[in-house]
């Protein structure tokens, strides 16, 4: 039986903080990697609110559009993301997020990783 994964918060500065670039809703995207696989598993927004969560808390937190409302991967589902390492790119205005993945997976269909599909037919297993 393998150890429950743990959450470690992610250290932060206010120069990193200051480089991330929110939308005109004020929003980030954030990408979700699996840290064993490699595996890209989701993109979610996040604004300035959940990203602080995120890192202080070392669990996912995003922003749902339709909802409202903040939510933390995993807490409906069980299929908890515990953030290993956190990334923004050149530009600021898009964030990686390297998780130890619990449970089935982050889509909600079920499927280990929302990018299940593929242009042009089934993804070979």
């Amino acid at each position: 039986m393998s150890a429950m994964p743990t959450a470690s918060p992610i250290a932060t500065r206010a120069e990193d903080l200051d480089q991330v670039t929110f939308n005109a809703d004020g929003l980030v995207a954030a990408i979700v990697q699996e840290e064993s696989t490699g595996d890209v598993l989701m993109m979610a927004w996040m604004n300035d609110e959940s990203l602080r969560r995120t890192l202080e808390t070392g669990r996912t937190w995003f922003w749902s559009r339709s909802r409202n409302e903040y939510w933390c991967k995993g807490e409906t589902s069980g299929d908890r993301q515990f953030v290993r390492r956190a990334y923004y790119d050149c530009d600021g205005d898009t964030l990686l997020f390297v998780v130890e993945q619990e449970g089935r997976g982050a889509c909600h269909t079920g499927n280990r990783t929302c990018f299940f599909r593929r242009f042009g037919g089934d993804d070979p297993a």
